[in-house]
């Protein structure tokens, strides 16, 4: 189960969005498997996607179509990735199908798929379910959508955030996200859809969403394999009305965006398969953030340290071993301080004198704790979300496909 997790949190609508959820029968029976998503007119799009070099057909459509998108048609069960031109076929003719019944035209329709990867997607159950999808639009299901777009997930993930702007305007912000493993920066491997009713120009949106992307879906690392479908979107619909957000106001949204953002990528961390703990590795003291990063990300995707979390086990040498082993030049170990919360393990690259092994092991039952790593080369920083590797995870990976 997830760790520390609250799948009913309190959430809002997003004025000019509407969603509607239908059971297509694409591999799952009897569950929602078919998401739509239908925004208002002049509504700006923008989107951060996997940069697998194999990836897949909608994620190929969907990066073309941002520009013109007007609805969203999601589905999980199959991932149409590796199906060659037959997958980009049948891509493009689900689009033309909720093109048709929203009368848009079919490059107003973005397309996102997750599930299994390597099997043909067939079009008919997009068909079928159509007219029950285009009936059902309305602003309030959101937590109905976040449910069917999980695939291995064992709860959905949607929160939203406020936010009240000098001149008194009110701004919303609503997002859900899937993903359980394969998840690894690159933008990590998941599907996450936001959207708010904020007036933002199109190149303000993208680089507000880039940059929220960058602390939270690309800061995150189940097992170190990006997948072929990745993607996040967020859609702006300007509900809220007035001139496009600009200086201290895009400041404040990009704070909410990069706030929700974060709080969904833990989700994932959180509900990640076979995870009973959610690790925070911090790195401090580094000449760079990039520095800072490459130490946190070879810490944060170590199956020994990982093993080692499971079985809450505070083997403080395999934490150092990755650090060792990140491919920093001239790495200094006589200056590295290394922390799990607020337990000194090492200090200046020896063992801290008050440390014992009992106080170690009392932070590492904690389901969640900080791993904290100073380099003593610098003054940046850097921060990865990590999990544990259990029995369950090799089991649910395993049985996958069966």
């Amino acid at each position: 189960m997830a760790v520390n997790w609250n799948a009913d949190a309190p959430w809002q609508a997003v004025p000019g969005v509407e969603l509607a959820v239908a059971q297509a029968g694409i591999r799952y029976r009897n569950r929602d498997d078919v998401v739509l998503l239908r925004f208002a007119v002049g509504t700006t799009m923008a989107g951060v996607f996997t940069r697998n070099a194999f990836c897949a057909a909608p994620v190929h459509l969907a990066r073309a179509r941002l520009e013109a998108g007007r609805a969203w048609l999601i589905n999980a069960g199959n991932a149409n990735a590796g199906t060659g031109a037959a997958g980009l076929a049948a891509a493009e003719q689900s689009c033309a199908l909720a093109a048709q019944a929203l009368e848009l035209t079919p490059e107003a329709v973005l397309p996102f798929s997750t599930g299994v990867i390597g099997e043909a997607l067939r079009v008919e159950p997009f068909d079928r379910a159509m007219p029950d999808l285009v009936a059902a639009l309305d602003a309030q299901n959101w937590p109905r959508a976040a449910r069917a777009i999980m695939t291995t997930d064992t709860l959905p993930k949607l929160r939203s955030r406020t936010l009240t702007l000098a001149d008194g305007r009110h701004l919303t912000l609503t997002g859900m996200a899937k993903g359980a493993g394969m998840i690894a920066p690159d933008m990590a491997t998941l599907l996450a859809f936001v959207a708010t009713d904020a007036p933002l120009e199109a190149s303000a949106t993208q680089a507000a969403l880039r940059s929220a992307v960058a602390g939270s879906f690309n800061a995150i690392c189940v097992d170190g394999d990006t997948s072929t479908n990745d993607a996040c979107v967020l859609a702006a619909t300007g509900a809220a009305g007035g001139a496009p957000l600009r200086g201290e106001d895009l400041a404040d949204f990009q704070a909410a965006l990069d706030a929700l953002l974060a709080e969904l990528a833990q989700g994932i961390v959180r509900d990640a398969e076979g995870a009973t703990r959610l690790l925070t590795i911090e790195v401090e003291q580094a000449e760079s953030p990039a520095a800072a990063r490459q130490v946190a990300d070879c810490v944060a995707t170590s199956p020994l340290v990982k093993t080692a979390a499971f079985a809450g086990d505070p083997n403080w040498g395999r934490i150092l071993a990755a650090v060792g082993r990140s491919g920093l030049p001239e790495l200094d170990v006589g200056a590295v301080d290394l922390w799990l919360d607020e337990v000194c393990l090492i200090a200046q690259g020896e063992p801290h004198p008050e440390y014992t092994e009992a106080r170690g092991a009392a932070v590492c039952q904690r389901p969640e704790y900080t791993v904290r790593i100073r380099l003593g080369r610098g003054a940046a920083s850097a921060r990865v979300w990590t999990c544990d590797y259990s029995y369950d995870y090799v089991r649910i990976n395993a049985e996958y496909r069966s």
